[in-house]
């Protein structure tokens, strides 16, 4: 689903933080699985331990927005206590 720019500039400045950060959650995930394309492509080991680093701060960094919108959007912290 793509971003329409129109209905951006409808939304109150909440929604588009909350935008903001799901997108920015996106962008980190997406980050997370190229760089362990690159460390299971790789077969230098200094290089999969700068790559390691890496992608384990792009988890740190996806961890924080996930709780930032766990703070900020009540519907998707309630889903993380009653999914499925």
């Amino acid at each position: 689903m793509t971003y329409n720019l129109n209905d951006a500039d409808k939304m109150d400045n909440e929604n588009k933080n909350l935008v903001r950060a799901r997108q920015s959650l996106i962008e980190e995930l997406d980050a997370i699985n190229v760089y362990e394309e690159r460390i299971q492509a790789s077969d230098d080991e200094a290089l999969k331990h700068v790559l390691i680093h890496n992608r384990d701060e792009e988890k740190e960094h996806a961890a924080m927005l996930v709780e930032y919108l766990r703070q900020n959007d009540a519907e998707f912290n309630r889903r993380f206590d009653e999914h499925d």
